[in-house]
This record gives C-alpha cells, sequence and structure tokens, in this order.
C-alpha cells in the first residue's frame, strides 16, 4: 500500500517555508502540510478569513494552495453552489460562491467534504481563488493568483516555477 500523502509530511516543508522553493520539488500525489504564517483573504473591503491555522497543498507543477478552516471564515460568507470537480488525490470538490458587502462572486472557493483518505485534514476546510477575491496574503506578502480558470494556486516571492494553469501547459 503506497504511504497517504499526510503520513509523508515529517514536520518539514519542501525548503521550509520562509526559504525559495521550486514547485518542481513538490511532491505527487501532493503533500498536505500546516501553514506556520498568517493566511488571510479580504474582497469588498472585508476580511473574508485570518488566520494563523491553515494548510496548505503542494503539488508537482503547481504554486501552493491554501485551506482556510471553516469556522475561520467569515460566518454566512459561503453559499454551497451547484457542480463538483473530481481530483484523482483529493476526491470530490464541492464549490463556493463568496457573498460580501452586496457582491456575489461566482465560485470563489472549493472544499473537499468527505475527501479521500490521507486527506482527511482538509474536510470542510475552504480554499479561495486568490484571482477571484481583492487580495490574498500569506505573511502579510500579497500573493500573485495562478494563471488559468481551474487551478487556484497562490504565487508568493518563495515560490518558483514554471507554473500549470497558464496557456499551452494543460499536457504537463
Amino acid at each position: 500500500m503506497a504511504p497517504r500523502p499526510t503520513d509523508l509530511f515529517d514536520g518539514r516543508s519542501v525548503g521550509k517555508q520562509g526559504e525559495m522553493e521550486s514547485v518542481w520539488d513538490y511532491p505527487r500525489p501532493p503533500r498536505v502540510e500546516p501553514v506556520t504564517k498568517r493566511v488571510r483573504v479580504v474582497h469588498a473591503g472585508v476580511v473574508v478569513a485570518d488566520t494563523d491555522r491553515a494548510w496548505r497543498v503542494l503539488e508537482t507543477s503547481h504554486p501552493p494552495v491554501y485551506y482556510v478552516a471553516r469556522a475561520e471564515i467569515l460566518p454566512e460568507a459561503l453559499v454551497a453552489v451547484p457542480g463538483q470537480t473530481f481530483c484523482e488525490f483529493k476526491g470530490v470538490a464541492n464549490y463556493w460562491d463568496l457573498t460580501v458587502a452586496d457582491t456575489r462572486v461566482e465560485r470563489a472557493a472549493w472544499s473537499y467534504e468527505r475527501p479521500s483518505p490521507g486527506y482527511e485534514v482538509l474536510t470542510g476546510a475552504v480554499a479561495f481563488y486568490p484571482g477571484r477575491v481583492d487580495e490574498c496574503t500569506v505573511g502579510g506578502e500579497r500573493v500573485r493568483p495562478q494563471e488559468g480558470d481551474f487551478y487556484g494556486g497562490w504565487i508568493t516571492a518563495e515560490v518558483s516555477g514554471p507554473f500549470k494553469g497558464a496557456p499551452g501547459t494543460s499536457g504537463w
């Protein structure tokens, strides 16, 4: 039996958070690890999430995706919407619209309500597409969104590519 992604986490990040990381050094299947920096999501002037208890998923060729526990998200800011997708590793993804300050952002976030074995720590946690909200930060640094409209990676100064998601990279 193959090791589970969370079993592969040995307390060290790829290059340790705060040092330069190449997404090409990230594992496949992806690994989940706790985040040691503050994660914030802001939209329409409203702080939607602000936590130092988040997780990030590291997968070959992708910038990290940050997941925030639902309890750390502004109550009633998320509205479940129809439709699902399937990740061969994490399982079935559910989608959420963001509603704050009289605005609605369609499919601004997703979650795994019943993730595959090895990814249970993500149960109910929510990942935001940084390109669909006004601002996402990690440790006070504003992130750049991963290119494309499917993946939701958060690019910081400590992460190097090239990154999957840009035109011409779908076959990677």
